[in-house]
């Protein structure tokens, strides 16, 4: 089977939805996806719902204060304009049918895409696992990664 792999380094709105259209796209051919989610990324799967299970330290706290907390508090990552191009595209999006990022996530775990987040980016930032959507999989070492995205046809970093 061919296979697909996307480090998700962006928490930028935009950003997330190529990545999510790319991954969607790549396992309705049959490919075999792996997404790792990455520094600023994993801003992405932190569930707005969920807090940690232990007590953090200031640091840790701070990151998660200052953080965007799951897909649906991204910003663009042009022409934000304080919230209102944010609110511009996805009004435009929805205009045009086109899927919100928290339904492109649902939709690419149904097509059977891997969600992995890095467990280095997880601890300086002070994020426990309790904290992600349940369409994570795995909470991963960089070399993870790497094993998934050996022999791939597609590899990406957005």
């Amino acid at each position: 089977m061919s296979k697909a792999t996307i480090v998700v380094f962006s928490g930028d709105l935009d950003k997330a939805l190529a990545a999510f259209v790319i991954a969607q796209g790549a396992a309705a051919t049959g490919m075999d996806v792996t997404l790792f989610f990455t520094f600023w990324g994993i801003n992405l799967v932190r569930d707005e719902n969920k807090k940690a299970l232990k007590d953090k330290d200031f640091m840790s706290k701070m990151f998660g204060w200052m953080m965007p907390k799951g897909a649906n508090k991204l910003k663009l990552s042009q022409m934000h304009m304080a919230g209102m191009g944010t609110s511009m595209m996805k009004k435009r999006m929805a205009e045009k049918k086109v899927n919100s990022l928290s339904k492109m996530i649902k939709d690419a775990k149904e097509l059977g895409v891997k969600f992995l987040v890095c467990d280095m980016s997880m601890d300086i930032m002070g994020l426990q696992k309790e904290e992600f959507i349940d369409e994570v999989d795995e909470i991963v070492g960089v070399g993870a990664y790497i094993k998934a995205s050996k022999g791939a046809e597609l590899t990406l970093f957005i």
